[in-house]
């Protein structure tokens, strides 16, 4: 059995797992692991865990702290030199985020299409004196990476607890009876909000009950067709040709006989 914590090189970055030794350690806490300076977003138990872990050393003094804002600030002006720089090239990329480690600085970018950043290479290497590398990303992972704040007021799903992304269709859209408009299905990434996975399986349970929008049903105020529908709530509005549209439950209204 092992103290595990859970430590972040980057704030938006995954959560690593840590063997802690005898700390006890709380979320916000700067440590120093055998990697350098890392923030600890999560403090667990003591239980089994496999493979190797890294290590942490001990908790931050002031140099560690001092020392990890200055990278954090050389950091910045690389990447505010890269940006700069990729502009006057007339690159179509966006570089987003720049990590300087002892070996070699990364610079992670997002671009509809190929790039040739040779040029660009060749002015980071004389600027930041080390080993380069450029990574592209795709639209999703540079919101996961760069943070943000959704349209439901929290931290993005991707950038605080979601390990992975999960396939998203717009059928989950209409699913869960959405307006598809792109404003409201539509993520910081521009592609399709992870959270229309998450109650995918609860309204495609509870339309089974539920007759399609559009068809003609038989209610106790006679035939009518489906205009609307509270999936969660199983209620159905029905439209009448002769009088305003009524509110049935689930069980009130049936399939029209052939």
């Amino acid at each position: 059995m092992k103290n595990i914590a859970g430590v972040k090189l980057h704030p938006t970055g995954r959560t690593i797992e840590a063997d802690a030794g005898e700390l006890v350690l709380h979320r916000g806490e700067m440590v120093v692991i055998d990697r350098g300076v890392a923030i600890v977003s999560v403090a667990s138990g003591a239980r089994e865990v496999r493979g190797p872990l890294v290590t942490i050393v001990r908790r931050a003094d002031a140099p560690d702290l001092e020392l990890h804002e200055a990278m954090k600030d050389r950091e910045a002006k690389a990447l505010t030199f890269a940006i700069e720089r990729a502009r006057a090239h007339k690159l179509p990329m966006k570089v987003f985020r720049a990590e300087i480690g002892a070996d070699r600085a990364v610079f992670y970018f997002s671009s509809e299409e190929r790039v040739d950043f040779r040029e660009l290479v060749r002015d980071l290497a004389a600027r930041v004196r080390t080993r380069i590398e450029l990574r592209q990303v795709g639209v999703r992972d540079e919101a996961k990476m760069v943070g943000g704040i959704g349209s439901c007021g929290l931290e993005l799903c991707c950038t605080t607890f979601l390990p992975q992304f999960a396939p998203v269709s717009i059928k989950m859209a209409k699913n869960q009876n959405l307006a598809l408009n792109p404003a409201r299905v539509t993520g910081q990434c521009g592609r399709l909000k992870c959270c229309l996975v998450y109650e995918e399986a609860t309204y495609v349970e509870a339309a089974k009950n539920l007759p399609k929008i559009g068809k003609r049903v038989q209610t106790p105020d006679g035939p009518g067709r489906v205009d609307d529908l509270d999936i969660l709530a199983g209620k159905i509005r029905v439209c009448f040709p002769d009088r305003p549209p009524l509110v049935f439950t689930a069980d009130q209204v049936k399939p029209e006989s052939l």
